[in-house]
């Protein structure tokens, strides 16, 4: 995807519909160029408001459709837009589940100008399955107690760190967001159960020995819903350390008030067990809390509890930075 980026928010009715575009604006300040809103969107960026003209005029080269709204359809009064947007010489982006090219005449829009849909949910390539051969360089994989508590923005934070310090390393998206921000990826979820581990394998190649790639990991091996998606992006990744990421405020799984959390021991063991199928040497280097719930007079004790519970360091990465993290990188 061509930056600059105009981010279209539609007219979403909450601020989390718009967590697709947080993320990008999070961590790709530099390529957002503008947000687009309808009359009646709740959402805000703080960006500078444009329509597509001017987006256009000032070069942006894709309007991303960057909500993430029940269901991830397109509002029919939304596919205009992304037809002008066309018809003005961008790209359109999207990464919700309806796919823009589903939409005849959003797809003979891109035909007659030449210009190109990623729907990004859905990958293009067909992969092979799996096959556990050993790969060169290195991998650090986020996984977690649950589903959304941070292994995106940990994993984010982690690469940022490390580029600071010079060192060789490589974010890899595998969900939407991930995607967009990174320009390339898998939204692993979106890939057919057989190939899962084979997709996470093209993920993260064969590199230099000295080189990390830090992969955001998808769902939770404790999550009845997405323990799959997990298991073979584990497998697929072949990881040589592992960041438990966490929530501590939480007392069941995400939407599923009857499943409980598991424990951070049984939970770290879980996956290194899993791990070690693909790689025998796989360690954890430390745990990643989301501590944003957390009062702030009790969150040094939450994050030394945790640490003092596991033999790890505990950092909120976007509140102390993840360099505890990549110092036991090895």
């Amino acid at each position: 995807m061509q930056p600059p980026y105009l981010l279209f928010l539609g007219d979403v009715h909450d601020q989390l519909a718009a967590k697709t575009a947080h993320g990008i604006k999070d961590w790709r300040p530099e390529h957002c160029f503008g947000q687009l809103r309808l009359e009646g969107c709740v959402a805000d960026l703080g960006l500078r408001e444009a329509t597509i003209a001017e987006a256009r005029a000032a070069g942006c080269g894709t309007m991303i459709i960057a909500v993430a709204n029940s269901g991830g359809t397109l509002a029919p009064h939304w596919a205009p837009y992304v037809i002008e947007a066309l018809e003005a010489g961008m790209d359109v982006a999207s990464g919700l589940h309806q796919r823009l090219v589903d939409f005849p005449e959003i797809l003979a829009a891109a035909e007659k100008s030449g210009r190109q849909l990623f729907d990004v949910r859905h990958p293009k390539q067909r992969f092979k399955t799996g096959t556990g051969v050993k790969r060169t360089g290195k991998r650090l994989l986020m996984v977690g107690t649950d589903c959304s508590c941070g292994k995106k923005y940990s994993a984010l934070a982690i690469e940022k760190e490390m580029r600071a310090r010079g060192l060789p390393a490589t974010f890899r998206g595998t969900g939407q967001t991930g995607v967009m921000i990174s320009g390339g990826g898998v939204a692993i979820d979106a890939v057919v159960a057989d190939f899962i581990a084979g997709a996470a394998e093209w993920l993260s190649p064969d590199n230099d020995p000295d080189h990390w790639d830090i992969v955001e990991g998808q769902g939770s091996l404790f999550h009845p819903a997405f323990a799959g998606v997990t298991i073979g992006l584990i497998h697929g990744t072949q990881p040589d350390g592992l960041v438990l990421c966490h929530e501590p405020t939480r007392t069941h799984m995400r939407a599923l008030k009857h499943q409980p959390l598991p424990g951070l021991k049984e939970c770290l063991e879980a996956n290194l067990r899993a791990a070690r199928l693909t790689n025998k040497d796989v360690k954890a280097v430390g745990v990643s809390v989301d501590s944003h719930n957390v009062p702030a007079s009790e969150r040094e004790d939450v994050l030394k509890r945790i640490a003092d519970e596991l033999g790890l360091p505990a950092v909120d990465p976007m509140i102390d930075g993840p360099g505890a993290i990549v110092d036991r990188l090895w």
